[in-house]
């Protein structure tokens, strides 16, 4: 549907049309050389013309409603894990969902296949490690956000063991339940969990407990044995009696610094058709040492609790927290020696209570990391050694962050600039300050839609003594901000954890490294090694072949060879790894010289979906009741099919509605063009100019 618009009263376009035609009245009422009706269609075309050009002046506007109908669409949302493939026919299970699809969509309904990965398609694999049903189901709802979803086909074994119950995950569609798999409870002995400390201590000994699940195997003796790289450290026998769970609880030593690896092993039953179930492993990390992380602060700040989020989700680090007269440590954990960086948050305060203790630390050139806030005493700053000078002034600013995109140093991810740039705005001391000039700055301040070159984080190395610098407190706003967006901290706490172990790690002068991306990989995916070589400056070169030597714990090592490159091309992906602790030696030529680095990783086993092959049918039951749905077995599909093609499809109906200046539309500049052609087409045929 089409419409103009205009903004101009009738009596406007009244006159154009009068001037338009005494325009044309002018031009051919004087003697002419052609005929009387050529004359006069020359006229008509004159005057058309002339008052088309004018009405455009006027600006109207062609306003177009487009009308479009949508299908609702049924998702069949294919539980792919391992535990499916483990008790069903899968290749007879997607033919028959083809058919089922092929016949819903003759009526009224669009259908999609779709899998836990969210990836869709008819090829689909059943070897997913691990099943979230009700991330599945967000994530399809969420697809399908503000288009015509008409329901959802679950076809699984009803088990999860990752994520939440799909009970508690609101949907506003009904939900098709398709039960697959055996509900048969077999005999079964089940490693369920294995609970023990990641980190400990050489020299200790730590506790280790096994929880093994008892499936219709009572008064039968049980035997668990700990075991490392086939050793048996330790081994305990229990009787299940009548009890469905039973706890082992072990102490063992931890002899050894490095990664190590612990197997936990069930000793099978006759009776048991898994055994897959029956063995586990654990990791554990035996250090000398944790790294010491101290907070000087005169007052308790929400940034403080965001900061020890981030810190504690590594175990290596460990987080201190004094406050004069308030929450002091012992003497001897203020040692300079014995920290590894200093998160002086408003220190030196405006009370001076911090004051005296930064000065010494920063004296001991212990790196540090300094928040400036309301409470700070910025005519302090120099004096304590922190090379940045206000223009004090009582009021403050509030500026957004914006991440400067020339910071490469940290390996920050791509997206991270999309995700500090909705982080809300902090308040920082207003007007100019100055700063080394050899700094590098990580944020830079935003105000309004201007991102200026004042750094609002940045950082400096004075002579191998590291320097962080936050002109503003408040940063727990930005990690409660993407929570509240994402569901997740993902992005603030990957960029200020990178910052915490820049500062708090001392410089590394060796010209070639190579170190795991990551500790811990799937065995689903590849390991990934990266390598850098530095120059003589300190700057990356590339063009190197790096030699790395893998060693597992047991078998013979492996040999891999690669060139670095600029970005990817400095990681090297080695797939294929069984479960285990890899420890590698990697080697390349630089300025004539042969040199070496050494590192280790682990490999983990995704094997949660071989602990129950249970099929849990009541779970789906409740879930399409919840839904107003629908359970049906495998053998069924057919009978679903005719259920919902029996029910009623309620289309959409999108309005688009669409404004566009009748001056930029092609055609009218070719309507008047060819008006223009003809008259002057006609005038020359006639024998005129």
């Amino acid at each position: 549907m089409q419409r103009l618009l205009f903004d101009y009263s009738p009596v406007y376009f009244v006159l154009c049309l009068a001037v338009g035609i005494g325009y044309a009245w002018l031009l051919y009422t004087a003697k002419y050389t052609w005929s009387t009706t050529l004359n006069r269609i020359l006229f008509g075309i004159r005057a058309v013309l002339a008052t088309a050009l004018l009405i455009l002046l006027l600006g109207p506007v062609l306003r177009q409603v487009t009308n479009s109908v949508e299908k609702p669409t049924l998702v069949f949302l294919v539980d792919n894990s391992r535990s499916v493939k483990e008790t069903t026919d899968t290749v007879q299970l997607l033919s028959a969902i083809d058919r089922a699809m092929e016949e819903i969509g003759k009526s009224d309904w669009q259908t999609e296949l779709s899998t836990l990965d969210g990836a869709t398609g008819k090829s689909i694999s059943f070897s997913r490690g691990s099943s979230d049903l009700a991330a599945s189901l967000k994530q399809v709802a969420n697809r399908f956000e503000g288009r015509n979803l008409g329901g959802i086909v679950l076809v699984s074994d009803g088990i999860y063991n990752s994520g939440l119950s799909p009970l508690y995950q609101p949907l506003r569609v009904p939900v098709f339940t398709v039960g697959v798999g055996d509900t048969v409870q077999r005999a079964d002995l089940v490693l369920k969990n294995v609970a023990y400390n990641r980190v400990v201590y050489q020299g200790n000994k730590f506790p280790l407990r096994a929880e093994i699940g008892v499936n219709t195997l009572p008064n039968e003796d049980v035997t668990v044995s700990v075991r490392q790289q086939g050793v048996v450290l330790q081994q305990m026998t229990k009787n299940s009696g009548n009890r469905a769970l039973l706890e082992f609880d072990f102490q063992i030593d931890a002899a050894k610094a490095g990664m190590q690896r612990l197997e936990i092993r069930v000793a099978p039953h006759s009776r048991e058709s898994n055994q897959q179930n029956n063995r586990g492993s654990a990791f554990v990390e035996v250090v000398e040492g944790k790294k010491k992380i101290v907070v000087l602060a005169a007052a308790p700040h929400p940034d403080i609790k965001a900061l020890r989020s981030v810190v504690e989700k590594n175990p290596n680090y460990e987080f201190l927290v004094h406050m004069p007269g308030i929450k002091e440590l012992n003497p001897a954990a203020l040692d300079p020696k014995g920290i590894d960086l200093l998160i002086a948050h408003q220190s030196p305060d405006v009370l001076g209570r911090t004051s005296g203790l930064l000065s010494a630390l920063l004296k001991a050139k212990v790196p540090v990391l300094v928040v400036i806030g309301e409470q700070t005493q910025l005519r302090g700053l120099d004096a304590a050694g922190i090379p940045i000078t206000f223009e004090v002034s009582a009021q403050r600013d509030e500026v957004q962050p914006s991440l400067n995109p020339a910071f490469q140093d940290l390996g920050f991810p791509q997206e991270l600039g999309a995700i500090v740039a909705r982080y809300p705005p902090v308040s920082v001391p207003f007007g100019k300050f100055t700063f080394p000039a050899g700094v590098k700055s990580i944020l830079f301040q935003q105000i309004g839609n201007l991102v200026t070159e004042r750094p609002l984080l940045f950082t400096w190395d004075r002579e191998g003594h590291k320097l962080g610098v936050l002109i503003g407190d408040g940063v727990w706003r930005w990690r409660l901000s993407e929570y509240q967006e994402t569901g997740k901290t993902v992005g603030f706490d990957e960029w200020m954890a990178k910052l915490l172990q820049y500062l708090s790690t001392r410089d590394d002068r060796r010209r070639f490294r190579a170190f795991p991306v990551q500790q811990e990989f799937s065995s689903d995916g590849p390991a990934i090694i990266e390598s850098q070589v530095y120059n003589e400056l300190f700057e990356p070169v590339y063009g190197n072949t790096v030699d790395i030597e893998l060693s597992p714990e047991t078998g013979p090592a492996s040999q891999y060879r690669y060139i670095t490159g600029p970005a990817s091309g400095s990681r090297y992906r080695i797939g294929g790894l069984r479960e285990g602790v890899y420890r590698f030696v990697a080697s390349t030529e630089v300025g004539g010289k042969r040199e070496t680095a050494r590192g280790e990783f682990l490999v983990v086993e995704q094997s949660q979906e071989s602990r129950n092959l249970t099929a849990d049918f009541g779970l789906l039951r409740k879930l399409a009741e919840s839904t107003e749905g629908r359970f049906y077995r495998a053998a069924d599909l057919g009978a679903l099919a005719k259920d919902v093609s029996s029910r009623q499809a309620v289309s959409t109906l999108h309005s688009e509605e669409s404004f566009n200046p009748l001056i930029n539309i092609k055609a009218v500049f070719f309507i008047l063009l060819l008006l223009i052609s003809m008259e002057w087409f006609l005038r020359k045929f006639a024998g005129s100019y």
